[in-house]
């Protein structure tokens, strides 16, 4: 049954939502677009049949109590009264400019750089450390949870109706998506809990950088036909990652499987390394898993790496140039190999535009959206680099043989070799 527009459906604690119209349909549900006191807002109705309805409006209700875990989730505010024996909540509804995940993947729409994609694989990880740190877990991760804006990599999750304290299950018995399900789900050994999570999220990281599944290689095209047996042994029983260093008899196939294999050899070895680590030790293991806080670091170091030509904006990533070779972006400007910014948290490399940001600046941050510094040029004389400061924190800089001095918001450090910048609890050195 699908409720007409101008249908009122009451809400719990009073208030009314008024149908306006029909969003989209997935299989548990419609999702209506819906007035309340004159805002807009979503709704999402169930239409499949409960197997614990009381359990799965109950652990609603406590999510609602508790709110959302992080700015990013489009988290249950309000929950219908019961009607036609089903319910259902409501949540905020979808800007429209964020475009589908399936849509990213499709190819419809691109991210507007490779700077812009990885900030959006940062929002999706810290939003799950946040979920995870306060003791939930999704359990139903897959590319249709997601909306991105491919312009600056802001990200909403939605579909959060199945989130339950880690270790429970789900009231609504759902192990996840085929693809994005850990082999341990797909054989039926355990319900979805955190490090299940883990793995779904490695499948939408690696969706993301090579739009291709993790574990759909030559042995997904050698079936011919696939069979609920078969899905059993290529994503449970036998999982073989199609970039396994090891094993072969998954390979992406030339023709076949174009986006893996034009994909992969662009991304640094340390990102492909956790992937590997990922999908041939963590596949099997689940303790192997790449824990959110540890892809936070690897997203950081890879978008320090990637630089951007001042006149066509084209990009490199300095991780896959070996040192010293020459820069040459799509225009033909090319560049001398950069300098480097090197503390014990990171190493950035210092390039007209180049940015840093708090969690590389402090110690203990883990801020990876503000903007703490930037390289610039001098206008007159573009062989002059300096690092502008842009934190609220007084740094001290000391060139060779000179006295430490102070460089507050809005000064420069020049760039030169073996210069010392102490941050606010940071010590790092400029280097060839």
């Amino acid at each position: 049954m699908e409720f007409k527009k101008g249908t009122n459906i009451p809400l719990e604690g009073g208030k009314t939502a008024q149908i306006v119209n029909k969003i989209g349909e997935g299989g548990q549900g419609i999702v209506y677009s819906v007035k309340i006191d004159g805002k807009d807002y979503a709704l999402k109705w169930y239409t499949f049949k409960f197997q614990n309805k009381k359990g799965f409006r109950n652990n609603l209700q406590e999510n609602i109590r508790n709110g959302a875990p992080d700015n990013k989730f489009l988290w249950p505010l309000y929950l219908t009264s019961e009607k036609n024996n089903s319910f259902g909540y409501v949540m905020e509804l979808r800007p429209k400019r964020f475009s589908e995940f399936s849509d990213i993947l499709n190819n419809k729409v691109r991210f507007t750089s490779t700077e812009v994609m990885v900030t959006a694989a940062l929002n999706i990880v810290n939003a799950f450390r946040t979920l995870h740190r306060k003791g939930l877990s999704y359990q139903d991760l897959n590319d249709g949870n997601f909306f991105i804006d491919v312009n600056n990599g802001d990200v909403l999750i939605c579909d959060n109706d199945n989130v339950t304290p880690d270790g429970m299950k789900n009231a609504g018995n759902i192990g996840g998506k085929p693809g994005y399900m850990a082999p341990e789900i797909v054989c039926g050994k355990m319900h979805p809990y955190s490090l299940t999570d883990c793995h779904s999220l490695a499948v939408i990281l690696f969706k993301l950088f090579c739009r291709h599944d993790p574990l759909m290689g030559k042995a997904y095209v050698d079936s011919v036909c696939i069979t609920e047996k078969r899905e059993y042994e290529l994503y449970g029983k036998n999982p073989v990652f199609i970039f396994d260093p090891k094993d072969f008899s998954n390979k992406p196939v030339s023709g076949v499987h174009p986006n893996p294999i034009k994909l992969w050899p662009r991304y640094p070895k340390f990102i492909q390394d956790a992937f590997i680590k990922s999908f041939c030790d963590g596949i099997k293991n689940p303790n192997q898993r790449l824990p959110e806080n540890e892809w936070q670091k690897l997203l950081i170091r890879f978008r320090g790496t990637l630089l951007k030509c001042p006149h066509c904006s084209s990009e490199i990533c300095l991780a896959t140039v070996p040192h010293g070779e020459t820069l040459t972006f799509d225009c033909g400007s090319s560049y001398s190999y950069p300098y480097s910014l090197s503390s014990d948290k990171y190493k950035i490399p210092v390039f007209p535009g180049a940015k840093m940001y708090k969690c590389q600046t402090e110690k203990d941050s883990d801020d990876y959206s503000s903007v703490t510094g930037e390289v610039i040029m001098n206008k007159n004389n573009p062989a002059l680099w300096g690092i502008k400061n842009l934190s609220d924190s007084v740094w001290k800089f000391t060139a060779e043989g000179k006295e430490a001095k102070d460089i507050a918001k809005g000064s420069v450090v020049p760039v030169a070799n073996n210069v010392k910048i102490a941050f606010e609890n940071i010590e790092a050195t400029i280097s060839k």
